[in-house]
């Protein structure tokens, strides 16, 4: 049996494979926000910082892949896909993972206690973020089959279809943070002016999940227009 390329492992069949891998893991980052904002609602501080050490973890895996998909990736390839826009893709999924970093890193910092009357919509402003990340998974899954059928037909439309849902559940996450900061606003008096002050970049950083889906999304779209 001969010897596989380093190239060739990375890359098996085609380069979208180690992209929709790390999309994955960029996923998993996200996926866990919800049991570490619960950890920490409740002052448990040690599951808190357990679960953001699984968050820690998910992102050094996505930033090795990151790297390896950086340094193999060919000048050229033998794809209807420019180099330069898959690294893009490649960069707009990370930021996912870096905002559920920062946004766990702030709120164990600063054992912060969200107030228990806005919680519950900090917690379905947290879910939407989420489902935005899942939609956009759900499209970067499709890349390969949009390769081969040219960005054509039934399977573009079905995309289509995807990143379309994927800009309303960010503008659903846009009208949510706006609801939960106008309800912050009306607790100022009673909480520590620096606490509320971390509490907006919370919900600032909450907002940036589906902001950064969608980028994941717009760099799709730029994709199937080429």
């Amino acid at each position: 049996m001969g010897i596989e390329s380093p190239l060739f492992q990375l890359f098996g069949q085609s380069p979208i494979q180690p992209l929709t891998k790390h999309m994955h893991l960029t996923l998993d980052c996200v996926s866990v926000l919800p049991a570490f904002f619960a950890a920490a609602q409740s002052g448990d501080w040690k599951k808190a910082t357990q679960v953001r050490s699984e968050i820690e973890q998910h992102k050094r895996d996505a930033d090795v892949l990151k790297k390896d998909i950086r340094t193999h990736m060919p000048n050229r390839l033998l794809m209807p896909v420019a180099r330069s826009d898959l690294l893009e893709l490649l960069i707009a999924q990370s930021r996912l993972a870096g905002s559920a970093k920062r946004i766990s890193g702030l709120v164990l910092g600063r054992e912060m206690h969200i107030p228990d009357s806005i919680y519950p919509l900090s917690n379905d402003f947290l879910a939407m973020g989420i489902q935005a990340a899942e939609q956009a998974t759900v499209a970067i899954d499709e890349l390969d089959n949009l390769l081969e059928t040219g960005f054509s037909g039934k399977e573009l439309k079905t995309v289509e279809a995807l990143l379309a849902k994927l800009d309303d559940l960010e503008e659903q996450s846009d009208q949510l943070q706006i609801s939960l900061r106008r309800s912050l606003k009306g607790l100022e008096a009673n909480l520590n002016p620096v606490d509320v002050m971390f509490m907006y970049q919370v919900i600032t950083g909450i907002g940036q999940l589906a902001d950064f889906a969608q980028r994941v999304g717009h760099r799709l779209q730029i994709l199937m227009a080429r």
